[in-house]
């Protein structure tokens, strides 16, 4: 956010660029200026430095044209494989690309035929499975992706707002009141249009969200006041994995439930080893759900795991992508 935030420093991964290239890799105390030059000028064929975090600068994301070409000065080529930041128009991912031949990296190139072959030609019939705190968050997503899709499996906070928009009883779960009737005729829409939205039928409910809480069971419809759905159950689970056991494509975005609370992680679980067990090809929309994987150590069996979040969805909607663009026209 333009500020120097010593927890950000980009220390840990100098350290761990350097065990992974068995050299020492400095971190240069800035990106642009005389730290960067004196760096350069003592590098040999073969050493490799790292520069400090860009956005501890708040040029970094207003695109600032001097600040771009400051970046840009003391090298001969750019190389983006930022596929989780191809979606903002910053200096580092736009800006330089003004004043340097560029070209995608290996990553992003990858990211690219992945969620190219997703959006032309997708195994068919094709899922987005969807989850995470709060249904404003996955909106334009639902609403984008609709025409596109065979259906969406809806879990998280999110449900809570399709539950409602339903006039189901949810007791004190998450809802964002203001998208119920958005969510209704989104509802009414998917119908007409036959396509398929799988909510669920039960959930892992408590008064409050923590360790070691007490949890019940409740139908998705029969929340009871004072108890908040936080995952969901296990009938749902075994309904949802029916589901994706018949699939040819899934994009997976957002948690089933909270997972960083063990009370509340059985329903990611479950969702994560059904579709690592599935022929679809899968893909991991990155951010929580992709940290959720890897704690479970499926990452392997998983078509895609993307590295971008929100640029992964951007990408599916076929939002602009000023870093891709940049890279196109350069």
């Amino acid at each position: 956010k333009g500020k120097v935030v010593p927890e950000l420093s980009l220390a840990p991964v100098a350290r761990r660029l350097g065990e992974l290239l068995a050299k020492d890799v400095p971190l240069v105390p800035d990106c642009v200026g005389t730290p960067v030059t004196k760096a350069m000028e003592n590098l040999a064929p073969g050493e490799a430095v790292l520069l400090e975090n860009v956005r501890f600068h708040p040029e970094e994301e207003a695109n600032d044209p001097q600040f771009a070409q400051s970046l840009a000065a003391p090298f001969e080529l750019y190389v983006n494989d930022a596929f989780g930041a191809a979606h903002r128009a910053h200096a580092s991912t736009e800006g330089v690309t003004r004043y340097l031949p560029a070209y995608a990296g290996m990553l992003l190139a990858k990211e690219v035929e992945v969620l190219c072959g997703i959006t032309e030609h997708p195994r068919r019939p094709y899922y987005v499975l969807v989850g995470g705190k709060k249904a404003k968050d996955k909106l334009g997503v639902l609403t984008d992706l609709l025409p596109q899709v065979d259906g969406f499996l809806i879990g998280g906070g999110v449900a809570f707002t399709f539950l409602a928009a339903q006039g189901k009883k949810v007791g004190n779960s998450i809802v964002d009141r203001e998208l119920i009737s958005v969510i209704g005729e989104l509802i009414s829409r998917a119908a007409k249009e036959g396509k398929e939205i799988h909510l669920p039928v039960d959930v892992v409910a408590a008064k409050e969200l923590g360790e070691g809480v007490k949890t019940a069971i409740y139908p998705a419809d029969a929340i009871p006041d004072g108890w908040m759905g936080l995952d969901i159950g296990p009938m749902t689970r075994a309904a949802f994995a029916e589901v994706l056991a018949g699939a040819g494509t899934v994009v997976w975005a957002g948690p089933m439930g909270a997972f960083e609370y063990a009370p509340f992680a059985q329903g990611t679980e479950a969702i994560a080893r059904a579709l690592a067990d599935s022929g679809a090809f899968t893909v991991v929309g990155g951010g929580e759900t992709g940290e959720a994987v890897v704690k479970l150590g499926l990452e392997e069996r998983f078509s895609h795991l993307s590295t971008g979040g929100g640029a992964t969805l951007a990408f599916l909607r076929r939002k602009p992508m000023p870093a891709l663009e940049a890279l196109r026209v350069g």
